[in-house]
């Protein structure tokens, strides 16, 4: 997996490119939980669930079925006083930072894969193209000598990428403000 805050400064660069007035501090920190809550998968491993199991670790909660459910959860307990423009892009917005979770994990060089298409599908998936160094399990296990290692990898292939691709998309947005 790729650390919690890689997925979290993939999600908050999502929502400070929207532009849009509904995108309040409170919306991104939210969207920012969406991007590492996922992970909360790992507490199987407690319980007996295997890692390739529909509820283990990078099965059900790390779908794209699990992003839609969790952001239409969201808009609906959250967001219902707001106009139905706003839930869409609050939806989308929650959508997006939820499925990045996957998208990040399925470019990294361990694990089983992502699966995706889970529950109809429980097969798992990787990019076939896989740059990023895997994060380990456990917050004790990230502080050793190899998180230099593994934040170097994200720091490379997913922040600096996200970066370029935040200021391009702001860039247009100055050039073509709507």
């Amino acid at each position: 997996m790729a650390s919690a805050f890689s997925h979290a400064f993939v999600a908050l660069a999502i929502g400070r490119a929207a532009h849009h007035p509904v995108m309040t501090w409170q919306v991104l920190f939210l969207g920012m939980a969406c991007s590492i809550i996922p992970d909360l998968d790992v507490i199987g491993f407690s319980f007996g669930i295997r890692y390739g199991d529909l509820w283990g670790h990078r099965g059900l909660t790390h779908s794209l079925f699990f992003a839609g459910l969790l952001s239409t959860v969201l808009v609906g307990l959250c967001y219902r006083r707001h106009s139905s423009p706003a839930k869409a892009w609050l939806a989308v917005y929650f959508f997006l930072c939820t499925a990045s979770h996957g998208v990040l994990d399925a470019m990294t060089d361990g694990g089983l894969g992502v699966a995706f298409f889970s529950p109809f599908n429980t097969s798992r998936y990787f990019f076939a193209v896989r740059p990023v160094a895997v994060s380990p399990i456990g917050i004790g296990e990230f502080f050793t000598a190899d998180a230099f290692r593994v934040l170097a990898s994200e720091v490379t292939w997913i922040w600096l990428p996200t970066l370029g691709v935040w200021i391009f998309i702001c860039s247009l947005q100055r050039i073509w403000p709507r």
